[in-house]
């Protein structure tokens, strides 16, 4: 028997799963996702640094997992919760079951939990923190310790999460005609792989100064996505502002906030945020409609965006601003996944627009 305790008191029972936690409880900001398959990139997408996942998917684990589908180098969430747990996995391409994956992540879990009631209580009162652990057999915590836990926890506000999870070390992936710059806020495995379809990419850490990413000579410079409180990543907002008008620039979810913020764009906190692969976004500059994938907490507030940047998607469920495009410069972003790994690829056009873009810039100035 094990238990996860809301920072609000509420208490729910499951059987503990994965890796046992340092000290017996895992603890962080606990989220609820709706997409109905893909566990295994949300659980290495890096976005998910500081939280706990919650599939709302019933069961997880039914075609277990491959190295090919890892979206980044580890996991960097804090716990995964589902309602029920593959006891036998069904694919060709399997490598490990998901009880076993687990362990070797080193990543501790909760299963028969009331996944639905969880959801709904999130849903209600907004994302919140949470701790679990074992609450019987010989290293059993109590209720009360996984109470003072979720109490202890920041969550994800004001903590920077993306030094936790940037890149150490520059690397350089595709060999395209183009060259382009990523700034690794949390980079996902799949976005890496669209930008490699038509450019040479040196990834770089998040704290790359503007002369070291110009030294590269790129034609464009991305965004990445990452974790966390784009508040707590001022000095890379302060380069992307540097590199504003120099050179193409395109961001995807916690890059998008940056570059919101580094023309002056407010972020807000979602009530529960979206984190899902089924998100209607509308394309305002084409009318069109598509089906979206999303993992994110925080968003840029449409109506500080006057004068300094257009809106150029909007979440149809709730409004919610989707993708800028800066007045004035050659620069752009979304709030959700067009790489959609896993989900719907609706949006890779975006990368070809990027790559347009670039194009159009070179050809205009001459590098």
């Amino acid at each position: 028997m094990a238990a996860l305790v809301l920072a609000d008191g509420s208490i729910f029972e499951g059987e503990f799963i994965g890796s046992r936690p340092r000290g017996g409880i895992a603890s962080g900001e606990v989220v609820f996702n709706t997409a109905h398959c893909g566990y295994q990139e949300i659980i290495t997408d890096p976005s998910y640094a500081g939280q706990i996942i919650t599939f709302t998917s019933p069961h997880v684990g039914n075609y277990g997992t491959n190295t090919a589908d890892a979206e980044s180098r580890g996991v960097f969430g804090r716990g995964v919760i589902v309602r029920q747990l593959a006891r036998r996995a069904s694919n060709w391409r399997n490598e490990l079951d998901i009880e076993r994956f687990l362990l070797a992540q080193q990543l501790p879990g909760l299963s028969g939990l009331d996944t639905r009631r969880l959801t709904r209580l999130l849903r209600d009162t907004g994302a919140m923190v949470g701790a679990f652990g074992p609450v019987e057999g010989p290293d059993a915590v109590s209720t009360e310790q996984l109470a003072a836990a979720a109490q202890a926890e920041p969550g994800t506000d004001g903590v920077d999460l993306v030094a936790t999870v940037t890149t150490p070390e520059p690397y350089r992936i595709g060999d395209g005609p183009l060259n382009v710059v990523a700034l690794d806020f949390g980079m996902k495995t799949a976005i890496g792989e669209q930008l490699a379809g038509f450019a040479s990419v040196d990834v770089v850490p998040a704290g790359t100064s503007v002369a070291a990413v110009l030294d590269h000579r790129p034609d464009g410079v991305f965004l990445s996505n990452g974790p966390g409180d784009p508040a707590t990543v001022d000095y890379a907002a302060d380069t992307i502002r540097a590199l504003l008008g120099k050179v193409p620039v395109f961001g995807i979810c916690l890059g998008h906030q940056l570059l919101a913020r580094a023309v002056g764009g407010r972020i807000t906190k979602l009530p529960f945020g979206h984190h899902g692969a089924n998100h209607p976004v509308r394309d305002e500059t084409t009318g069109k409609v598509e089906i979206t994938s999303q993992n994110h907490n925080f968003a840029v507030a449409a109506d500080s965006l006057a004068g300094i940047a257009d809106v150029t998607h909007v979440n149809l469920n709730d409004g919610v601003c989707e993708g800028i495009r800066v007045i004035g410069a050659p620069a752009f972003s979304v709030q959700h996944h067009p790489e959609a790994s896993p989900g719907p690829h609706d949006s890779r056009y975006l990368f070809d627009r990027f790559r347009i873009l670039m194009v159009d810039h070179l050809s205009t100035t001459g590098h």
